[in-house]
């Protein structure tokens, strides 16, 4: 089942009776499902120009609010890979994203996102400072504050980060330190691609990628371009058993809040493509 529900207070209230009183709502939507999908982050609000989650079901609410509530029974009911804290820099931190959990959520909820298990293993706010395929797996940094999330962001856009990749391709390629650059969507796209290993049983290939740029599915792309598509890769290559073998696997950047140099790399037992 996947509906919206679009509906304006006209008389003060709780949420959950506004949306349990919505015209045309399904009479299988109990108040106790309408509550999970709020607690997952379905449910929105709008008050005074400010569009928000609106997570407690209780809230009393004034005439003239809006309130949307977008419900995915698919969505809300995936329960996905819990990440795993890599380090603590105070103002920021440093994680394992597994396959398939988003980077940070969308209208139909936020509880399979990165940013909103780490917001409740925390309990402090968490901030997007960069972004990671929802199908590939890998480090990500999260910020704790808008000033951290600004600085640490533009060491991103200004390429001042040094991100490396591991992918493990369909077919034998033999290459060191090669330049692919091929634009993505119009825009300038620079990886540079080494190989690490490869393997005639099942004729594959194992491979570092470093990126200059960001550019949306860049990695992907850019390995599909050489004939060489990542094992699992459902959009450029061909779906497999298991899921896109890309990992990010090492950042370093010098810190904009303290000076001092990182260099983060993921541990081992966290290395989905090692035994493939």
């Amino acid at each position: 089942m996947r509906i919206t529900i679009d509906i304006t207070l006209t008389e003060p209230g709780k949420a959950i009776d506004a949306l349990s009183q919505a015209p045309k709502l399904p009479k299988e939507l109990s108040k106790q499902k309408l509550k999970d999908a709020m607690t997952k982050g379905a449910c929105w609000w709008t008050h005074k120009g400010k569009r928000l989650r609106l997570r407690r079901a209780t809230k009393e609410l004034k005439p003239g609010v809006r309130l949307e509530l977008f419900y995915d029974e698919s969505v809300l009911g995936r329960k996905p890979a819990e990440p795993v804290l890599i380090a603590d820099f105070g103002r920021y931190t440093a994680w394992f994203k597994p396959h398939g959990v988003l980077a940070q959520g969308s209208q139909w909820g936020d509880h399979c996102s990165l940013l909103r298990m780490a917001e409740i293993r925390l309990n402090k706010p968490c901030f997007l400072i960069h972004r990671l395929d929802a199908d590939a797996a890998g480090l990500m940094l999260i910020a704790h504050d808008p000033k951290a999330a600004g600085a640490l962001s533009k060491r991103f856009s200004e390429r001042a980060m040094t991100k490396r990749y591991r992918a493990r391709v369909s077919g034998l390629l033999d290459i060191q330190d090669q330049s692919v650059d091929a634009p993505v969507e119009g825009k300038p796209a620079l990886s540079r691609v080494s190989t690490l290993e490869t393997h005639q049983n099942n004729q594959t290939s194992l491979l570092s990628v470093t990126i200059e740029t960001g550019r949306k599915h860049q990695i992907r792309r850019h390995l599909a371009g050489l004939g060489h598509p990542i094992i699992g890769d459902r959009l450029y290559g061909r779906p497999a058993k298991q899921p896109l073998q890309l990992l990010a696997v090492y950042l370093a950047f010098d810190c904009p809040l303290t000076r001092q140099k990182r260099e983060i790399e993921l541990p081992a037992e966290l290395d989905t493509l090692e035994h493939n």
